[in-house]
This record gives C-alpha cells, structure tokens and sequence, in this order.
C-alpha cells in the first residue's frame, strides 16, 4: 500500500487524465470484459516504482491485480516481462498511461542513479539528489533516487539548513548567515554551508558547520578542500556534475556529490503495456 501522499499524486494525475470520462474505451471496450495486460521492457534498466505501478490500476478499479515479475532494483533487460496486470480490461485502459509515465520516469531515474553509484564504487562518496525534481513528483523522484542506490539530500526547505550564495548575500557573509541561522536552529539539524573558493572554506569552517559544499569548484580546489578540512566537516562536491567526471571527484576525498541530473534531466525508461486478452 502506498502512502498518502503518493496515493494524492495518482488521484490527481488520473483525474487530469480521465476528466469526464474515457470515451474511446467507453466505446470499445464493455466494462464487464475481462483481460491481462504485460508491462515489457524496451530496452536495458533498473527497476523502480512497481508499487506506484500497481496503486495506479487499484485507484481505477481495486479488483485489477498486478502481478510483480521482477522486483524494484533488479535489473530489466529488452523484452523482459516486467508485470503482469490482470482483472477489468475498461479499467487497465484508463490507468495504463499515467501507470506507465510515473513507472518510466522512476527507472529512468533509479537507472541514471545506478550509474553514478557504480562509477563512484570503491570511494567514500555517496551519490546524493537534489530539490531539482518535478513539482508535486519529489517523494517518487527521492524514492527512485534510493532504490537506485543513492542517497536524499534534504526534501524541501523544511528539513534541512543549507546556506546558499543568496543567503550569505543577503545577510552579508558567512559568518554573520551562520551567526543568524543559529539563533533560530532546532538542536538536531546540521548547518551546511555552499561555498565557492577556498577562502569561503576556511570561513566556513571557523564558524563550525557541519557541512560545506563545494560549488562548481575544479578538482584541484575540492582537492585542496579536502586537504585543508582534514576531517573536520564534511565536504559535499556539487555543479557541473557528469558522469565523466564524477570519478574524477569522487577522487578527491570528498564525502558526497550532489548530482541535479538524476532527477531535472532524466530519460524515462522504455516500457510498453500490451493488452494479451483473457
């Protein structure tokens, strides 16, 4: 069963989508048929999202059964049958697409995601999102994230304290945005702070964070970073993050790097759902 807030997501995207009423398989298709459906990969990923999958056709009709083949972060290959769904073939129409586009874009991501963890294997960085999600589709993008062996950043604003360049502008540096952010700070969250050269760095580690990221920083400074810091916060790598260059940055000690492109840029994965009848 999923959680609510998922369950609101689907309500809403199925609403967008069936309106008033599918009419084309109003016309074609008597409710009282019966069928199978297969959800078959196109083309090589990981899985991510079968339960979002299967709470899409219940929320249309709660008699439709889906039938779980290959489990969430296993690896598909082209022409694997991923599910199958059967019961009311009126009501797996009506849920087949918004099914398929929550599906595809969570193996998308969990897929992308494998990729960066595997080419970071072997050093201490952990391969962490960021807010730059799909609005109201952040709790399944973080969802894919970890199923694809990465880790969340914080989820909103809400949860975690990050100090970005706007910030310290706003409040005239560093020292004084940390200064202001502690008189205000629940004693369980940990103060991050977004630096850009080594003398931010330095700043921010005399105030005593916790965390500072290094942004859109050359390898050789987050080298230097490392080197200076020597354990005393922790250094999150972030910008201009790819996966030519994530082992590269991994390389230098750092203890996470933040990748956008998990989640802003991501290519769904290839699935069909192919009616088989009774």
């Amino acid at each position: 069963m999923v959680s609510l807030q998922i369950q609101q997501i689907i309500d809403v995207a199925l609403a967008e989508d069936i309106g008033t009423g599918d009419i084309t398989t109003g016309a074609t298709v008597s409710p009282k048929k019966k069928g199978r459906a297969q959800a078959m990969a196109k083309s090589d990923f990981v899985i991510a999202g079968l339960e979002v999958f299967e709470a899409v056709f219940q929320a249309v009709d709660k008699d439709i059964r889906v039938k779980k083949i290959i489990s969430d972060g296993s690896r598909a290959k082209k022409g694997d049958i991923i599910a199958e769904v059967t019961g009311s073939l009126s009501g797996i129409l009506q849920a087949e697409r918004v099914a398929l586009n929550l599906f595809q874009r969570m193996c998308g991501i969990s897929t992308l995601t494998a990729k960066y963890v595997e080419a970071v294997r072997g050093k201490k960085a952990k391969i962490l999102d960021t807010r730059k999600t799909v609005p109201n589709l952040r709790v399944l993008d973080k969802m894919a994230v970890r199923i694809g062996g990465g880790a969340n950043h914080r989820t909103g604003l809400y949860d975690g304290v990050l100090i970005k360049d706007n910030h310290i502008e706003a409040a005239g540096g560093i020292t004084a945005a940390v200064q202001k952010q502690r008189k205000r700070l629940s004693h369980h969250l940990k103060i991050e702070v977004e630096t850009k050269n080594i003398r931010e760095v330095k700043e921010a580690l005399k105030c005593g964070v916790d965390i500072i990221m290094l942004d859109n920083m050359t390898v050789n400074d987050m080298k230097k970073a490392v080197d200076f810091v020597a354990g005393r916060a922790l250094l999150e790598a972030s910008g201009n993050v790819n996966l030519e260059r994530v082992a590269q940055i991994a390389a230098t000690g750092v203890d996470f790097i933040s990748v956008g492109e998990l989640t802003h840029s991501v290519r769904a994965a290839d699935i069909s759902l192919n009616v088989k009848g009774k």
